[in-house]
């Protein structure tokens, strides 16, 4: 039997990063989560955990010990220049909500993955 959990995230922002990975991942709002010093997302087909953020006063400080990978390509298309097109459509698409790029990652010069932050410096990757 699998047991549901929760990803919990400290934020100095909570609500703008739960809007944030809401956009990254497709998730929604938590419904009947009310909390001052927090947000929660979750997946509206009820399949992926919850994600909490809880206001901490500090900021980052350190590389992630853990990171998301947004799988935008899901299973590796035949193609790899579709593979290569959706992972991009999707890292720009997160620009907007505050997302910076780090660096394109290549394996024996193939397109591999954008390495990517989060508005509060977390790193993350599309692949």
């Amino acid at each position: 039997m699998v047991t549901r959990w929760t990803l919990g995230c400290d934020a100095t922002d909570p609500r703008r990063m739960a809007a944030f990975w809401a956009e990254a991942l497709g998730y929604v709002p938590e419904p009947g989560y009310e909390d001052p010093g927090g947000a929660s997302i979750v997946d509206p087909e009820g399949r992926g955990p919850a994600i909490a953020f809880l206001r901490v006063p500090e900021a980052k400080s350190a590389k992630n010990r853990m990171h998301i990978d947004i799988r935008a390509a899901g299973e590796p298309p035949e193609d790899p220049a579709d593979r290569e097109r959706l992972i991009r459509r999707k890292a720009a698409s997160l620009l907007p909500a505050g997302a910076t790029i780090v660096r394109e990652q290549f394996y024996d010069g193939q397109f591999g993955h954008i390495v990517m932050l989060d508005p509060e410096g977390n790193e993350f990757c599309v692949a």
